[in-house]
């Protein structure tokens, strides 16, 4: 399986990182070992001072595709879910000023959260979800999807371009506004509406 990640989707995100408006998605890939097995703490690593919590929607392909249409492109999944990208905004600034890969800073073991998914057909719309993520009982994330710049069926089409998308393949489709600092002993916890589907302590 892949996890195939969007940046740069929301524009109050991109304002807060002082970022540059993209003209196409930015693409970039995290491996499966960065996936956190389920029920286990995320453990703070060493060579970061500064890990930041980026909530989002996810979105799990139900089959092989390639050159999707995107008014096809709601045939490739059946589930909607919530997860985190956790970043190393240090190393990633590093990178950034050189010009370099975005994998040490995105890609580490353990930096793909996957909370648990719903059926899509729980949502009257895609394109109005609202979702949100709080730490220690406060909310510091809250988003839509209808705040994307480009929509879920969009990002899919645009991927299968570069990506044959495979079942099981997962799409972090882009986090906005609020991403911070996690610290020892947070307890962060998912929502898609009013459904929690993530629930992550931090050590």
């Amino acid at each position: 399986m892949k996890i195939i990640c969007v940046g740069r989707n929301y524009v109050k995100h991109i304002e807060e990182l002082q970022n540059e408006r993209p003209d196409e998605p930015v693409l970039f890939m995290k491996p499966d070992t960065a996936i956190l097995p389920k029920k286990t703490p995320f453990v703070i690593p060493e060579f970061s001072n500064d890990i930041h919590h980026e909530v989002e929607i996810l979105v799990k392909i139900n089959k092989v595709g390639k050159y999707i249409d995107a008014k096809f492109a709601h045939k490739y999944y059946d589930e909607i879910g919530l997860g985190i990208d956790f970043t190393a905004r240090d190393i990633q600034n590093k990178l950034k000023e050189k010009g370099l890969p975005w994998e040490k800073a995105k890609g580490f073991d353990g930096s793909a959260i996957i909370g648990d998914f719903l059926s899509k057909n729980n949502f009257s719309s895609i394109e109005n979800i609202t979702f949100e993520l709080k730490s220690n009982g406060k909310t510091v994330q809250k988003g839509n999807t209808s705040h994307m710049l480009w929509k879920i069926d969009e990002i899919i089409s645009y991927v299968s371009q570069y990506f044959t998308l495979k079942k099981g393949d997962i799409i972090f489709t882009g986090t906005p506004e609020g991403v911070a600092r996690v610290e020892p002993n947070d307890l962060l916890e998912g929502y898609i509406e009013n459904n929690k589907l993530l629930r992550l302590h931090i050590k």
